[in-house]
């Protein structure tokens, strides 16, 4: 079974493609995190576990959601991390968590995809170009890791290696800068608000409470900074401050290119043209 966790679509479709080329079911974990179920999930193929990383890391709350819940039948577990290039110590720490549970670890992968996080000036703006092609690459590489789990082999070479010195880094360098960097205060809604409480149904934290007018309010001090409500905002009537008034927005499916290249092209994709951006919702 494939499980993932998706804000802004990456995830969903690099799980969704490696479930289909697996003849294998995807199952979507964000209620599961909104609710803290932990009640266990059973496969009788291979758990392959889908997430984004957040400061090197995974999501606390997939950290949280891996300790608690019984994964039964198949023992083989393997983890899948898209990234805006550096998954960090993201592997290393999956490692000892499932094997605490007592799953084989087979291994990981990292696809590189188009960066959604914008709460802040760190990193440039990706260009449309640059999107397509993160998008093609990591396209391409499905089928290959696909192969690799059907036949019972572990991700080897696509496993980023942990060293030492990333782990002295990053492993007292995530809480501070979760607890300094990320907290709620600069969210705020526009006068474009509709009140149609997307962003809160999408909060995997529930940290959003709509007002009595469906207005989202930030109810917490921390949040997971996935971008969730502000990517996913149908009329963009969400910012972080003074950061993102000026920046475009980012969701997967203003990008997605699979039912026109499957009609076009049954073979699969093999050039950008297939990659054309949709316009935004309004």
């Amino acid at each position: 079974m494939v499980l993932y966790f998706s804000a802004t679509g990456n995830t969903r479709f690099i799980a969704e493609e490696l479930a289909s080329k697996l003849d294998d079911e995807s199952l979507d974990l964000l209620n599961r995190i909104r609710q803290k179920d932990y009640s266990p999930i059973m496969s009788e193929k291979p758990f392959v576990i889908c997430v984004p990383v957040y400061v090197c890391e995974m999501p606390s709350f997939i950290n949280e959601l891996i300790r608690n819940t019984p994964f039964e039948g198949n023992r083989d577990i393997y983890f899948v991390f898209t990234s805006g290039g550096y998954s960090g110590i993201s592997s290393f720490l999956a490692k000892c968590k499932v094997r605490k549970k007592g799953l084989n670890y087979m291994g990981s992968a990292d696809f590189k995809m188009p960066r959604n996080y914008i709460a802040n000036d760190t990193y440039p703006e990706l260009s449309a170009e640059e999107i397509n092609r993160r998008i093609e690459v990591s396209y391409k590489l499905i089928p290959e890791i696909a192969d690799l789990i059907s036949s019972g082999q572990k991700l080897v070479k696509r496993s980023k290696h942990v060293w030492l010195f990333e782990l002295i880094i990053t492993l007292p360098f995530t809480p501070v800068w979760t607890r300094i960097r990320q907290g709620v205060k600069k969210f705020r809604a526009t006068d474009k608000c509709i009140g149609c409480r997307k962003c809160a149904r999408l909060c995997p934290l529930n940290v959003i409470r709509p007002d009595e007018n469906g207005r989202p309010v930030w109810d917490a001090k921390m949040c997971a900074h996935c971008m969730s409500c502000i990517q996913n905002c149908p009329v963009e009537a969400i910012e972080y401050g003074d950061i993102t008034p000026s920046k475009k927005r980012y969701t997967f499916d203003r990008y997605d290119f699979r039912k026109k290249s499957a009609k076009t092209h049954p073979e699969g994709l093999n050039n950008t043209s297939f990659l054309q951006k949709r316009p935004h919702s309004s």
